[in-house]
């Protein structure tokens, strides 16, 4: 890609992305070049020698893992702007820019009144990351809020907006996380980079609190029916007794993906094991939590080299690091694998990696 004179499109070059990735590990991108209007996408796409395979799209770092430096053209999405675009009878529709921290963004819904999103409170990244991992805590997901989203293909220029079914979401999944299948796939992994989402808020509110540690909450506080405020205070108060700030402690949230098994599987494990934590899903499948697998196994609290696992949570691997020997890519992929084989070897099941590796 040649270098271009446009103010807003500077290509910067050897940048450290340290502070850009939550887990804080220490590496470099050959280029980086900041996205702050959605606009101009198409014009860089199409200037000559770009080359959209060599291409990482970067949002507010919470859901990466660099195992080394990035030798690819980093695009940071820094596009901001959040709006109400319609009120009607039925509820809300409310937009957001890519760049916009995600609990920022629920909070200003909430505070203009706009209920819906308080569940995902406290979830660290960007509002464009938000889709493409389908982000879910304490009994809702993306999806169940989700309108459509505005992209720009990486590869053609064009602007392009999905809704809901197009997305594919699905438990931590999207279509933004499949690689496209032939000429007529429709996977779009490494091909879109997601400029604004819009969410449907309905007015006709009701609380969710189909979780344990919520309906804890509630009933200590003697409420049948909490306002959407007090459980954003709930879930805020839960996150940060269990999960540790990114600002403080370097980490990418939950490291695993839950399994989901069979009710064969499921009965197996607990024929072995029967304390272990395990929640039915309406599609009959089970999911176990991996939290509580890698705590069997003896993790919780461990450090191998400079990234460890949370003494709190044993979902959350973490920055252990200091000013003279920052944490490797390496280091972390070789706890996660070493967590994987401890998991494998007592109940027979693979943990998935929940970031992206880069």
């Amino acid at each position: 890609m040649q270098e271009c004179d446009n103010p807003h499109m500077l290509v910067e070059k050897s940048v450290a992305l340290q502070p850009y990735n939550t887990f804080g590990i220490a590496a470099r991108a050959q280029r980086l070049l900041r996205v702050r209007k959605a606009d101009l996408l198409p014009d860089l796409i199409g200037q000559p020698g770009w080359r959209p395979d060599r291409v990482c799209v970067l949002g507010g770092g919470s859901n990466i893992v660099l195992t080394g430096d990035v030798d690819r053209l980093v695009l940071k999405v820094e596009i901001l702007g959040q709006r109400l675009l319609r009120e009607t009878e039925a509820g809300y529709l409310v937009e957001a820019e890519a760049g916009e921290d995600w609990h920022d963004f629920v909070t200003w819904t909430l505070d203009r009144g706009w209920p819906g999103l308080e569940n995902l409170a406290l979830i660290p990244g960007s509002v464009g990351a938000a889709p493409v991992q389908n982000i879910g805590a304490y009994g809702l997901e993306l999806q169940d809020r989700f309108h459509s989203l505005d992209a720009v293909d990486l590869h053609s220029g064009q602007v392009f907006s999905l809704d809901a079914a197009q997305c594919g979401f699905g438990y931590r999944d999207s279509v933004f996380k499949h690689e496209r299948a032939g000429a007529q796939g429709y996977g779009l992994a490494g091909r879109a980079l997601i400029t604004r989402v819009r969410f449907w808020l309905p007015r006709r509110w009701q609380p969710v609190l189909g979780y344990l540690e919520l309906e804890r909450k509630a009933a200590e506080a003697g409420l049948a029916q909490p306002t959407a405020r007090q459980i954003f205070d709930w879930v805020c108060q839960i996150r940060r007794a269990k999960l540790p700030d990114p600002a403080e402690i370097g980490n990418v949230g939950s490291f695993f993906k839950n399994p989901l098994v069979s009710p064969e599987q499921c009965a197996d494990i607990i024929a072995r094991d029967p304390a272990v934590v395990h929640y039915p899903l309406p599609d009959g499948r089970i999911k176990l939590a991996a939290g509580w697998l890698i705590e069997a196994c003896g993790w919780k609290g461990k450090t191998m080299g400079h990234a460890g696992v949370y003494e709190k949570q044993a979902l959350v691997l973490v920055n252990r690091s200091d000013v003279q020997h920052p944490c490797s890519g390496a280091e972390v992929m070789t706890l996660a694998a070493a967590i994987q084989t401890s998991v494998y070897e007592r109940f027979g099941i693979r943990l998935e990696i929940e970031p992206v590796l880069w």
